[in-house]
């Protein structure tokens, strides 16, 4: 009955030889085969950060899994380990976590939801070969969603999707499969159906072998919640009419194509979908299985060249974040670096591409939340995490004997605006240091001008919820206070010099130098920015983006 649905052993063996590049060293191309390296993409309130709990408990990297309110005698999350993210019941700054799953070592990259902190789930994106997109079964594709979404898509990173919160009253299934047809034009694959609509959730129908797996809550819902399989004759005997329904709902998507796929799935064009909920631990299983099962190995990654670096040339590496804070003892700086060719050995000395200059590993790290662990060696998809790393920055990239340089992650355009000066003002060492750090990061953007003097930076963001972190980070990360005043500026451009004077002494506008020495122009609106630059030289004004 469910004969097109699961992925053939052949086809996997493909997706293997193809993401390393079919030629590796057999050590470095054993152990990059072994890797999957995802993100967890998402809608604020989605659920995100509540499975990436579920994935880790189920891999048995964690003995029991947190709530991310962190409500009566559960723990929060590992993933959210700021203090503002636990206060606010939101993941503000994206997370590694590293475990092992059925001989396969995951690197699970948890990303915020809110668009506000979209650059650093655009960094995060930059650095995984998949993603998870996870939908609220009530809601269906929201905004951001599809944001996250068309950046994966643009990057070439293929898409599996989790339709989350079933067991709470949501749409109709088939109504999410045709919103994944018509809104992301993302052509979906189930390899599971929900026994039951949304609010009964009973279990799902493998659409690969027909059975029926029922899933059984445990108290609290903070371990595995209990799975058990039927045939579907005993699921029709004892489930009945539910089951049948899910059957015929299944056997209609897949007379209608949409059968499993697994080259559509890796070219981007369609997504394997399976149905859970994650609060509960419904379906976590699944997924995992299906991860290990279909996601890309690291394979061969575009250089700044044009060219490709293998999994099997010498080590090569790019840093994708930058987080200071994470250890409070140490007031340490965290360079996140992903491995994307070669054997990384802690205490081998690398050369930085931008500088040339050696840089020594000493001091590797896994990282798992907050939590970190001396590492002695990594391999392609791998992340690394180097402390002290004073002299990288996002973007970087570190090689070994071969010379490489990786695209660099471009900035957004930031549309918010404001002057931070320190409160305390015998303070400020501490100021400019911490102002310097969250450049660095990547929290907010630092500008300058010649006008305003170093004491008073413009710090730009892409949303305003940035500058409450910025405060909180320099209050009790930095112990500079700091008073912002908001600027009447929404749009950015990226300016050349020679137009820079034009600038000066124009009502709702303003030159700014960004700390990488890109000069921008902020405007007040998109119409003022159109009346100033008819003054300029033609193609003064470029996007800030790209």
């Amino acid at each position: 009955m469910h004969t097109t649905a699961s992925p053939t052993e052949r086809d996997l063996e493909t997706t293997r030889h193809t993401a390393t590049g079919g030629n590796a060293s057999p050590e470095v191309a054993e152990q990059a085969a072994r890797r999957r390296t995802f993100a967890v993409i998402s809608h604020p309130d989605a659920g995100k950060s509540t499975l990436t709990e579920a994935l880790a408990l189920h891999a048995h990297a964690i003995g029991e899994a947190g709530a991310v309110h962190g409500k009566g005698n559960r723990r929060g999350v590992v993933s959210d380990w700021m203090e503002m993210e636990r206060d606010r019941g939101i993941s503000i700054t994206s997370a590694v976590l590293q475990f092992a799953y059925a001989e396969t070592v995951i690197n699970l990259l948890d990303t915020p939801g809110h668009a506000d902190f979209s650059e650093d789930t655009y960094r995060v994106l930059a650095a995984v070969d998949a993603a998870v997109m996870l939908v609220d079964a009530a809601k269906g594709i929201e905004p951001q969603t599809h944001k996250l979404f068309e950046v994966c898509r643009a990057r070439g990173v293929p898409v599996i999707t989790v339709v989350n919160k079933w067991d709470r009253p949501g749409l109709d299934a088939l109504a999410i499969m045709d919103e994944l047809t018509t809104r992301l034009d993302l052509h979906p694959m189930p390899l599971t159906w929900p026994v039951g609509v949304a609010g009964d959730f009973r279990g799902v129908l493998d659409c690969a072998t027909g059975d029926f797996v029922e899933f059984t809550r445990t108290p609290g819902g903070a371990t595995e919640a209990i799975a058990t399989r039927w045939s579907a004759e005993e699921a029709r005997a004892t489930v009945g009419e539910v089951f049948t329904q899910a059957e015929e709902e299944y056997d209609l998507l897949n007379a209608s194509g949409h059968g499993f796929d697994l080259e559509l799935f890796l070219s981007g064009a369609a997504t394997p979908v399976l149905f859970g909920s994650a609060v509960l631990n419904f379906g976590v299983r699944q997924l995992l299985d299906t991860l290990v099962a279909l996601a890309p190995a690291p394979g061969a990654r575009a250089d700044a060249s044009g060219g490709a670096r293998a999994v099997s040339a010498p080590f090569s590496g790019f840093v994708f974040k930058i987080q200071a804070g994470m250890d409070k003892a140490h007031r340490d700086r965290l360079a996140f670096v992903r491995v994307c060719s070669g054997h990384f050995t802690r205490g081998m000395v690398v050369t930085h591409a931008d500088t040339g200059r050696p840089f020594a590993t000493k001091y590797a790290q896994s990282v798992f939340g907050r939590d970190r662990s001396t590492l002695d060696e990594a391999f392609p998809g791998d992340v690394i995490g180097l402390v002290n790393a004073n002299a990288l920055r996002v973007g970087d990239t570190l090689f070994a004997e071969e010379k490489v340089a990786f695209p660099r992650i471009p900035l957004f355009a930031p549309e918010h605006f404001a002057v931070a000066r320190a409160a305390v003002s015998g303070k400020q060492k501490q100021f400019r240091r911490g102002i310097e750090q969250l450049g660095e990061e990547g929290v907010v953007q630092v500008l300058h001008s010649d006008r305003r003097g170093a004491q008073a930076p413009v710090l730009a963001a892409v949303g305003p919820m940035q500058f409450d972190v910025a405060k909180h980070r320099m209050e009790h990360e930095f112990g500079s206070p700091i008073r912002l005043e908001q600027l009447p500026y929404s749009v950015a451009r990226a300016v050349i010099p020679a137009a820079l004077p034009q600038l000066e002494n124009r009502g709702g506008a303003e030159a700014l130098t960004r700390a990488d020495g890109v000069h921008l122009a902020v405007f007040a609106d998109k119409w003022r920015m159109a009346s100033v630059e008819r003054d300029l030289p033609a193609g003064a004004l470029s996007p800030v983006f790209g």
